[in-house]
């Protein structure tokens, strides 16, 4: 790859630690803002080099939600700019270890995780000179607390990068707000940052957000979430027809229920569309009768009617569900769960066209003009535990299935075109 151009931004934060810059007496730096705004990967070249300019055969870390996440994020991009540079980069993947060496130097990089409370406990007794956190924000405070703790070189320093989230989370009262106590540089991104992003990239991004998501994604505001979470959908406009004729395929998505509705949703496959083209909704507090599974395994079988049904996408805590599903024929795959990324999926393909409700879907239809933000979750963004059970199995559907159609940008295809 050719090495790219470079904003003012972005150069201030790859020499900030620099002898002659007018930032080196900082301790940190911390950059957030919008999504695509070119963070990423000057934050990755400015830590590596003041690493290597500053110490030789010391430890130093490189953070993410999970290493995974890490590898695809983060060094799929660095590694080989790193490289055109003339540093060598030596990964031992069963380590999760990168070597750079450059110049008769060498210094050692640990891939590290931070998905729960638990992760901090993998990065206890290491000695670091450095840690660079990607996604800051998404990690929990006792692992990021941990890998600050274990900076204790002289000279060591820390590097934040994160998107915002709602303006209470611990990052931005404990950090951004006192980034002079903490005395850490802040720089804030907006997609005008990033000179690789074309004028017709950055109106994509847009219009992909609504709400508070596009003050967060797209402004870079730490904002809270509030009203409706598909604010931007109207169901007496945005229902489309039912297509008639024979899909491509077809996937059924669940929310399991006992007490509480159990929701199924029948999906269809038409030129990169995906039609939620019928339902099944039971609330047993209406009926006041519980069904078990093998009558909840009849009702699927019945909103089937006869199609070849490529996979039913299912609430993973429903093992019993699943286990008739499966002894039933039907091949079961177990939802994604992660509820705010989901539904900033959904919401995506919802308003790029990628998936539809269809006009006889009435209970869909009705929660997703009800589906609100809790205003009851201090700190954290959550959706109202109500009016929500069609809205969970569209979210499974859309992580799970949908959004697996179109990972390349060559995969949005076909609209959906409403009167």
């Amino acid at each position: 790859m050719k090495i790219k151009k470079f904003s003012p931004k972005q150069k201030r934060v790859m020499c900030w630690w620099g002898p002659r810059s007018a930032d080196r007496h900082y301790d940190a730096i911390i950059c957030d803002g919008a999504v695509r705004s070119g963070k990423t990967l000057c934050m990755g070249l400015s830590f590596v080099c003041w690493a290597m300019a500053s110490f030789r055969g010391a430890q130093f870390a490189f953070c993410g939600k999970s290493v995974v996440s890490l590898r695809r994020n983060l060094l799929q991009e660095l590694t080989p700019t790193l490289e055109e540079l003339g540093f060598r980069c030596r990964e031992r993947r069963s380590e999760n270890l990168v070597i750079i060496g450059r110049s008769g130097r060498e210094n050692r990089f640990y891939l590290m995780g931070g998905k729960d409370e638990g992760s901090a406990a993998f990065i206890q007794g290491v000695t670091l000179a450095g840690v660079l956190l990607d996604e800051a924000a998404l990690m929990p405070r006792s692992f990021v607390e941990q890998a600050i703790a274990r900076c204790s070189v002289q000279g060591s320093r820390l590097w934040f990068n994160c998107n915002p989230e709602g303006p209470q989370h611990w990052f931005y009262q404990e950090w951004i707000l006192k980034r002079e106590t903490r005395n850490a540089l802040y720089l804030h991104f907006t997609m005008e940052d990033n000179p690789s992003l074309s004028a017709r990239i950055r109106q994509r991004y847009r219009s992909s957000y609504s709400g508070a998501f596009y003050r967060r994604f797209i402004l870079g505001e730490w904002t809270a979430a509030k009203g409706l979470v598909y604010d931007f959908f109207d169901p007496a406009r945005d229902a489309v027809p039912r297509p008639g004729g024979k899909m491509e395929q077809y996937v059924i998505s669940v929310d399991y229920g006992t007490a509480n509705p159990c929701s199924f949703g029948l999906w269809g496959l038409r030129e990169g569309v995906w039609y939620r083209m019928e339902e099944y909704y039971y609330a047993s507090r209406k009926t006041g009768v519980q069904l078990t599974d093998q009558e909840y395994v009849r009702a699927l079988q019945a909103l089937a009617d006869g199609r070849e049904i490529r996979s039913v996408v299912a609430d993973p805590s429903a093992a019993s569900f699943i286990t008739a599903l499966r002894q039933a024929g039907f091949h079961v795959v177990k939802a994604n769960n992660d509820v705010l990324s989901g539904i900033r999926i959904t919401a995506d393909l919802l308003k790029r066209g990628r998936i539809a409700i269809c006009e006889g879907c009435e209970d869909c239809l009705r929660e997703i003009a009800m589906y609100r933000w809790s205003e009851e979750t201090e700190g954290r963004d959550a959706p109202h535990k109500d009016n929500d059970h069609a809205m969970d199995d569209m979210r499974y559907f859309a992580v799970t299935v949908a959004a697996g159609e179109r990972r390349e940008e060559g995969a949005f295809c076909s609209v959906v075109r409403r009167s």
